[in-house]
C-alpha cells in the first residue's frame, strides 16, 4: 500500500467515526476491506480506474454475496469521500461488482420528534444569539431541503437570493441540482446571513474556512440530546432520512425525491418505499380502479 493511499484512508475512517458516528468495530472493518482492495487489484487505490474496479468480480468470485456487497460497500463510500472533498474529479466506483442483496433500511426520526427538536430551536433562536440563530438555520437546511452535510457546510453565501424559492448547489460527484427551499427555511437562514461578515464566500463560516462536517456534527448530536433524544440516533444523514420519509408519507412521488435528494439511480430512492411500505400498500387499496370495483 502507498504512502498516498494509506493517508487518506486514515482521512476517510476519521470522517466515518465523526460524521457517522462509526464504532472502533466497523472501522476496523472498512480499513481491511480497503487493505484487502488495495491487494487485489494490485495498484495504487485512490487513482484507480474504473476499467480496473471492474476486474475485482472476477477477483472476488468465491467470497460470499455480502462480503463482495461489503467490500464494495466500503470502496463507495470511499470513492464517494474522495470526490466529495475534491481529492478526485470523478467517482469510478459505478464499475464495482453489485450482488443483489437486501439493503438494511435508514434510521429515521418521527414527526415528534422532530417537533421537538424544532420547539427548542425555535425557542433558543428568539434570543437572537447568533449561535443559536446559526443552528435553527442549520437544521432547517438539513430536514426542510434535505441537504447533504458536505453539500450544507459548502454553501456559498451567494447560493440564497432573495425571492428565489430553491437554491442551486454542487452535489455528490460535482452534479449541479436545484433545491427548492421553504418559506421557513428561507426565512431562518436569512435572518442567519445578516449576522455573517459581509466579507464571508461562505453562508457558514468557521474561521477563514466554513464550517466543518465535524463540527456539524457534533452540533447536530448536542441540539439532539437537549431536546432529550439519544445523541446517537440523531445525526445530519438521519435528518436527511427523515426528510425523504416523510416527504414520502405525505404524498410525494419517488422521481421527484430521486430529484430532490440528487440520487443518480431511482434504485437508491426506492429504499424509503420499505420505509414507508404501510402507506403505500393503503395507497394501492384505496386508490387503484380495482380496489373497490366489481371484477
Amino acid at each position: 500500500m502507498t504512502e498516498d493511499d494509506r493517508a487518506l484512508i486514515d482521512r476517510f475512517l476519521d470522517m466515518m467515526a465523526a460524521e457517522v458516528g462509526a464504532s472502533p468495530h466497523t472501522l476496523a472493518a472498512y480499513r481491511n476491506d480497503l487493505r484487502r482492495s488495495v491487494e487485489d487489484l494490485g495498484e495504487q487505490l485512490v487513482a484507480a480506474t474504473p476499467r480496473a474496479l471492474s476486474r475485482l468480480g472476477a477477483k472476488w468470485a468465491d467470497l460470499s454475496t455480502a462480503t463482495v456487497a461489503r467490500r464494495s460497500a466500503a470502496l463507495r463510500r470511499f470513492y464517494g469521500f474522495l470526490s466529495d472533498e475534491g481529492i478526485r474529479p470523478d467517482d469510478p466506483s459505478g464499475a464495482l461488482p453489485r450482488p443483489r442483496v437486501e439493503r438494511a433500511l435508514p434510521r429515521i426520526l418521527g414527526t415528534t420528534e422532530v417537533t421537538e427538536i424544532f420547539e427548542l430551536l425555535e425557542d433558543r433562536a428568539s434570543s437572537g444569539e447568533p449561535v443559536a440563530v446559526r443552528n435553527l438555520a442549520l437544521f432547517e437546511l438539513l430536514y426542510g431541503s434535505g441537504l447533504r452535510a458536505s453539500e450544507l457546510i459548502s454553501l456559498p453565501r451567494s447560493a440564497l437570493r432573495k425571492g428565489q424559492p430553491f437554491l442551486i448547489l454542487r452535489g455528490k460527484g460535482s452534479k449541479e441540482r436545484m433545491v427548492p427551499i421553504s418559506d421557513r427555511a428561507h426565512a431562518a437562514v436569512e435572518r442567519w446571513l445578516e449576522l455573517v461578515p459581509r466579507d464571508s464566500p461562505w453562508m457558514f463560516p468557521s474561521g477563514k474556512k466554513h464550517l466543518t462536517r465535524v463540527r456539524l456534527f457534533q452540533i447536530v448530536r448536542e441540539v439532539a440530546g437537549v431536546a432529550g433524544i439519544a445523541p446517537e440516533r440523531v445525526s445530519p444523514h438521519v435528518l436527511r432520512h427523515a426528510f425523504a420519509t416523510h416527504l414520502l408519507a405525505g404524498g410525494a412521488d419517488l422521481r421527484v425525491l430521486q430529484s430532490l435528494l440528487g440520487h443518480a439511480d431511482i434504485a437508491t430512492t426506492q429504499i424509503y418505499t420499505h420505509v414507508d411500505s404501510a402507506r403505500l400498500i393503503d395507497l394501492v387499496n384505496s386508490r387503484h380502479p380495482l380496489a373497490t370495483g366489481n371484477r
